[in-house]
């Protein structure tokens, strides 16, 4: 697989209310009854929620075969009446997919696509080899179908091509500072099951230079000490500019444990040299879930409060979508 450079990824056009938006399913089956709440509040948003049936389709634990995941996938980025793709849910499969996608056909049209979980495997791979810029970001079938699943004002400044823009990491949004410090770098990352997956295939994540965000769900803490050590012993930390950590929800060994994976984390982090922040809410997470551009310059402090600043738009302004699709 042929790498872009961290600085030169393409972004894609901008989305505006009235925008086609595909949804796709590039990971575990999904519930119709989901999946319609989530077209309800797309809709109500001022989008025009797009799908095939073949979404529905089960094979084993997947949303179908890994053809019709990947065709699925590749008709969406070629549809000229699709603005924004966003993934339905994750779960497990999008790994299936790097190696059978045609990749030169999403290349010639990027588009803005958005996930977390298991799709972070694409979210790093067109970044990576397809050179444009994604987005860790709420999904249809999970946080649009919550009443209060989605931060708008991330959503919005990402997907619409706002400048520069500050995530509000105040006191009230649980953001602690572990390692005090600045540094600025291309903003990347997605779920660390998924990232340290990646190592040793043709699909390796590219670190140098980075804001790495890092997240996961119900990751007992060794675990995550396991995984963090494995990208630490790979060289994959050496050169990050920052650390930003999700949530982490669920991600306790017992109620009562005498510890936390804040500590867990300081004793493999700590000493990298470069600001470490822990608790934003983008992927796994108990609401409102923010969307982060994956492959923008981005500036992080920590002090005694966090500041996450966007540097760059994310998307181009682009022409408006000139015909309509069914859902």
């Amino acid at each position: 697989m042929s790498l872009r450079s961290q600085t030169a990824r393409i972004k894609p056009p901008a989305l505006r209310r009235g925008d086609t938006i595909g949804i796709v399913a590039p990971a575990s089956n999904i519930k119709r009854e989901a999946l319609a709440a989530g077209c309800e509040r797309l809709t109500t948003l001022g989008y025009k929620p797009f799908y095939f049936d073949s979404i529905f389709e089960k094979d084993l634990y997947f949303a179908g075969s890994t053809e019709r995941r990947a065709r699925e996938l590749e008709e969406m980025f070629l549809r000229d009446d699709v603005r924004a793709i966003i993934c339905a849910r994750g779960g497990y499969g999008a790994n299936y997919l790097p190696g059978v996608l045609d990749r030169l056909k999403i290349e010639r049209h990027p588009k803005i696509f958005c996930g977390y979980s298991d799709n972070t495997t694409l979210l790093t791979y067109f970044a990576d080899a397809a050179g444009f810029v994604t987005f860790h970001a709420p999904m249809a079938a999970k946080d649009f179908a919550r009443e209060d699943g989605v931060d708008l004002a991330s959503w919005e400044a990402a997907l619409t091509g706002v400048a520069q823009w500050e995530l509000g990491l105040g006191p009230d949004s649980g953001v602690k500072p572990l390692v005090t410090g600045s540094g600025e770098g291309i903003l990347y990352g997605g779920c660390l099951s998924m990232l340290v997956a990646s190592l040793g295939t043709p699909y390796e994540i590219q670190t140098a230079d980075t804001i790495l965000f890092v997240e996961d769900v119900a990751a007992k803490p060794y675990q995550i000490d396991r995984m963090l050590m494995q990208l630490k012993l790979a060289g994959k930390l050496t050169e990050v500019r920052g650390l930003v950590f999700g949530e982490m929800l669920e991600c306790v060994q017992h109620p009562e444990q005498g510890y936390t994976l804040e500590d867990v984390v300081l004793r493999i982090v700590g000493d990298l040299g470069v600001p470490v922040a822990y608790g934003l809410r983008s992927g796994h997470v108990s609401r409102q879930n923010i969307t982060l551009p994956i492959g923008v310059n981005a500036a992080l402090t920590v002090d005694s409060e966090v500041s996450l600043k966007i540097l760059e738009a994310a998307t181009t302004p682009g022409a408006a979508t000139s015909r309509g699709a069914k859902s």
